[in-house]
């Protein structure tokens, strides 16, 4: 699409990394574009930026009362987060290198977020707290970033997300198991 007249372009670059196997041996080639977020400007590309992250004693009393009650403890990864995140404001990018003679003169309009931009993070984290809450747990109010689901028969399951890793706990195995399953329906998870 052609840059619309009020809006200025975000930039973009290619970053590559090798991934090698435990005995040094090539796993796969990585690319992923990033967008060039220091160029954003405030209150025209992104609005806010906050995203809570755990905090270190909320894991702490979650690992000790699983610990002590023998609760059981599930460790998820997101892949690639942040791209799950949806954008409230309007962003434009330049075409990704290797693409500017198939674009000439045209931008991309984001509607997901990217690596790089200021936003990312809270975008990412406002899906994520969406999801789990549409499952029927509840924020904590002390600490955003822990969610809670009570059974009608006083079981109980309990997540933190730290970023992209994910810390589920509780004496509530089939809730676990269910909420594990849907995460991975909304997000690929490891």
């Amino acid at each position: 699409m052609l840059l619309p007249k009020d809006k200025t372009t975000v930039g973009c670059k290619w970053v590559f990394n090798v991934k090698l196997n435990a005995d040094g041996s090539l796993e796969r080639y990585k690319a992923r574009l990033v967008a060039r977020g220091f160029t954003q400007t405030y209150g025209i590309d992104y609005q806010e930026t906050f995203a809570p992250v755990a905090k270190l004693n909320t894991v702490r009393i979650l690992l000790s009362i699983a610990a002590n009650l023998e609760w059981p403890l599930h460790q998820l990864d997101v892949k690639n987060a942040f791209l799950n995140g949806e954008l409230e404001e309007e962003v434009y990018m330049d075409a990704p290198p290797g693409f500017e003679d198939q674009c000439r003169g045209k931008v991309c309009r984001l509607r997901k977020s990217l690596y790089g931009l200021k936003q990312s993070p809270r975008a990412w984290f406002e899906k994520f707290s969406k999801s789990v809450k549409h499952q029927g747990y509840t924020q904590g109010q002390s600490d955003h970033t822990m969610f809670v689901k009570w059974s009608e028969t006083e079981r109980v399951a309990v997540l933190i997300v730290y970023v992209d890793d994910i810390i589920l706990s509780g004496n509530d195995e089939e809730e676990i198991c269910r909420l594990k399953k849907c995460l991975a329906s909304e997000f690929e998870v490891k």
